[in-house]
């Protein structure tokens, strides 16, 4: 597994927004759906080595990310993009990109051509020389999951890639999930259920810090059968009557 965690905890103060977490992850897309405040960020940040659990154990592609040298290994390896990224307005889409492809410790020889293969695949190429301060939101968020695939990850981790994106993009996006998922792990945070059900092969529900389901898309949506929970669709019914489960 790529990703394995055992009693995952993280609390801020008193506030505790992880709480047990145990999950397991190999390659393809798992969607982490769940409510905000639910601690979808917080165990990402953990995954993402940004922040380090309070208790629980965590291994990511085999590694120890508490070690300091396994974990400058596991960032070698590892794409993430947070729900805000920070930019330099006067970057340009290619310069920013390959900025974090320097972070990454890409070999020199590879940095041009990876940051360009990455540009393209966002659909940015005709934007690849624009000053980051004259792009859209969109776009914005576009050049962040840019710089997240520049390294080919293995492990790459999205909290509400989507956000910002027209429909047309979203569903491109959801192609580019598909095809990063056939050798990656892919964890995807978001709370458009319709963007699980397209792009996702398994999903994770988190409430109150906690797992609630973990399953396929097609399992979720099951959960809504013969209940009176409310949605438009079958997952956003599935997705409804696990919550009402979990606070009953």
């Amino acid at each position: 597994m790529n990703i394995a965690t055992t009693d995952l905890t993280r609390r801020f103060g008193r506030t505790t927004a992880v709480a047990g977490v145990t999950l397991d992850a190999g390659p393809g897309v798992l969607g982490l759906l769940g409510p905000n405040g639910a601690g979808k960020t917080s165990l990402l940040r953990m995954l993402a080595t940004v922040i380090p659990p309070s208790s629980g154990r965590i291994r990511l592609l085999g590694r120890d990310p508490g070690a300091y040298r396994q974990r400058r290994q596991v960032r070698r390896r590892l794409g993430y993009v947070p729900q805000n990224l920070g930019f330099y307005p006067g970057f340009t889409v290619v310069e920013f990109v390959e900025y974090f492809a320097l972070l990454k410790e890409l070999p020199p020889a590879q940095v041009h051509r990876a940051v360009a293969a990455a540009v393209e695949r966002v659909g940015l190429g005709d934007q690849a020389k624009a000053k980051l301060r004259t792009l859209s939101g969109g776009m914005l968020r576009r050049v962040g999951i840019a710089q997240a695939i520049v390294n080919e990850p293995e492990l790459l981790l999205l909290d509400e890639p989507t956000a910002g994106l027209d429909p047309a993009q979203r569903v491109a996006f959801r192609s580019l999930l598909r095809d990063l998922g056939r050798r990656a792990t892919v964890i995807v945070s978001t709370h458009l259920v319709e963007d699980v059900g397209a792009a996702c092969a398994r999903v994770a529900l988190m409430d109150q810090g906690k797992i609630v389901f973990h399953g396929t898309p097609d399992e979720l949506a099951a959960r809504g059968i013969g209940t009176t929970a409310v949605g438009d669709a079958p997952l956003e019914r599935g997705y409804s009557a696990v919550l009402a489960a979990a606070n009953s």
